[in-house]
């Protein structure tokens, strides 16, 4: 970073029982008092550069005046009192802003004495901190300490400026330095990252954040991504994990700076889809509830996650603290959603795997499980079935009228046979949907077996003797072909028939009996039959 060093004679102030002096030979004529600090200085030095003071004490000899209001306090008066007395001071961006604001309230203008303060900050500014990338950084960081007189004196826009014109410079032209921390991330002599300016605003209050990125959204020179690379920057840097924010025990300045920031990254994401990742949006709203922001903001970002809901990961879905926020996303996606199937069924997929992790959750609600289950439709409910099982295993004290209400969300006939098969073994069901399950598997067997046959009885015999075969002898062939469909169906129908009439038996017995043995017995006495 760049500095501008003044003056040419050593630092004689030095303190004194409270009080700033410096070494002379000649009394104090000039008393002056900033906050809790006295300065006992001279008239000459300070008189001639100063407007300020020169209209305070014109009609005295000795003048004691009181600056407590001066901008920057002691610190910055120091500074303008040293170059008065040709002290040398270094000035650079960590101190410009508090002293040009002191500079200009003390009236050290080039009006007052040729080659004032004033002037030479400004030249200062305008040829070493505007053109350095980090200086203006720093710069606009500082106007924080005084933001009125910095937005007065046109120090704030000027840096935005600069700030803005650097990040819009191609990555190929950028020379130079700044902070990259990224893991995996080896500088080289070729180009720039192109968010290689992420970091370094990040640093800065949330306001001034916003003023940047949205003059570089109006500039439209840059993709929507690095927008929202920006936001996951800044994000990670200002707001914290979920598990370390505690609303009840942080203090109420704490968690409403932490709200603030929260809501003006939200209304900063582009509009543009993939602008942001699917995870970044599901961190903040799980950010969002637990600050307890309004109810506006939540749902427009329960909305935009919704947008990107088929690009999740099971773990995306697990940084949501409630099965409830993934409800709420997942209705909304489905209220929204006019696209084609295949992205129902990604996030079915989705869905389905968050729901097996949960699933082992011994606190897990029963009804929030069941309510996002239903929550959307699937082609087939294999690892849908993955869920309820382990559900049922981790919760063995589930009832039967539970285990009814969690089983009612399958649907049998979307089951592959290996699945079906496991659901007419596992005990841990509903004797109901062993029953449903096993009259599909075997419905599904009799279905297979009846087509290979049929394929088989109506395959075309040898070329050469088809080709002798004439009139009657046609008609005939084709009559025994008919005979031996209708037969294949007959078998079809009475198999189903028994499927159907051994699946009441074990209803029956297993009402009367009230016990699992009874219904594990009749099922393999199916299988025999």
């Amino acid at each position: 970073m760049k500095f501008m060093r003044i003056g040419t004679r050593p630092d004689n102030f030095y303190t004194q029982q409270a009080i700033r002096t410096t070494l002379s030979d000649l009394p104090s004529d000039l008393t002056i008092c900033v906050n809790n600090v006295t300065y006992l200085l001279h008239k000459f030095p300070l008189l001639p550069k100063c407007g300020l003071l020169q209209r305070l004490c014109s009609d005295s000899s000795r003048c004691c005046v009181e600056l407590h209001d001066i901008p920057g306090g002691e610190d910055a008066f120091e500074l303008c009192a040293k170059f008065c007395y040709g002290v040398t001071i270094d000035l650079s961006a960590h101190n410009f802003v508090q002293a040009i604001s002191a500079a200009k309230f003390l009236q050290m203008t080039e009006s007052v004495d040729k080659g004032n303060f004033v002037s030479k900050l400004e030249a200062f500014f305008n040829s070493c901190i505007l053109q350095g990338w980090k200086d203006s950084i720093v710069t606009l960081h500082t106007t924080g300490t005084l933001p009125e007189w910095s937005e007065n004196l046109g120090i704030i826009r000027k840096c935005i400026d600069s700030i803005v014109d650097k990040i819009v410079t191609p990555p190929s032209k950028v020379k130079w330095s700044y902070t990259y921390t990224r893991k995996g991330y080896a500088r080289k002599k070729a180009a720039s990252p192109k968010d290689w300016w992420t970091e370094d605003i990040a640093n800065l209050d949330i306001d001034l954040f916003r003023c940047i990125i949205n003059s570089v959204k109006l500039s439209n020179m840059l993709p929507p991504q690095l927008i929202g690379e920006a936001l996951h920057v800044y994000a990670c840097l200002w707001l914290p994990r979920s598990s370390k924010l505690d609303p009840e025990t942080s203090s109420t300045a704490t968690v409403n700076k932490k709200k603030r920031q929260l809501e003006t990254i939200i209304s900063m994401i582009p509009e543009d889809k993939g602008s942001v990742s699917t995870g970044f949006l599901l961190r903040l709203l799980n950010l969002a509830k637990l600050l307890r922001v309004s109810t506006v903001m939540e749902a427009q970002l329960i909305k935009k996650c919704s947008l990107q809901l088929e690009d999740a990961t099971p773990n995306d879905l697990l940084k949501l603290s409630s099965i409830d926020l993934v409800k709420a996303v997942v209705d909304s996606f489905m209220i929204r959603w006019t696209g084609p199937n295949d992205s129902v069924t990604k996030v079915g997929q989705v869905v389905d795997s968050y729901l097996q992790i949960v699933a082992r959750d011994a606190n897990m609600p029963l009804h929030k499980l069941v309510s996002l289950a239903k929550a959307l439709p699937r082609p087939q409910h294999d690892n849908l079935y993955k869920a309820i099982n382990i559900y049922l295993k981790e919760h063995p004290k589930t009832t039967k009228e539970e285990k009814k209400q969690l089983c009612s969300v399958i649907d049998c006939q979307k089951l592959s046979p290996g699945v079906c098969a496991h659901v007419v073994k596992n005990s841990r069901l509903p004797v109901r949907m062993v029953v449903q399950a096993l009259f599909f598997e075997q419905d599904g067997k009799a279905t297979a077996t009846a087509t290979h046959e049929s394929e088989m009885q109506t395959q075309p015999s040898n070329r050469h003797r088809s080709n002798l075969q004439m009139g009657s002898g046609e008609e005939s062939s084709g009559a025994n072909n008919t005979r031996q469909k209708l037969q294949s169906e007959s078998k079809h129908k009475s198999r189903r028939q028994k499927v159907v009439e051994n699946g009441r038996e074990i209803l029956k017995d297993s009402r009367n009996t009230g016990t699992q043995a009874s219904r594990s017995e009749h099922g393999h006495n199916i299988k025999d039959r």
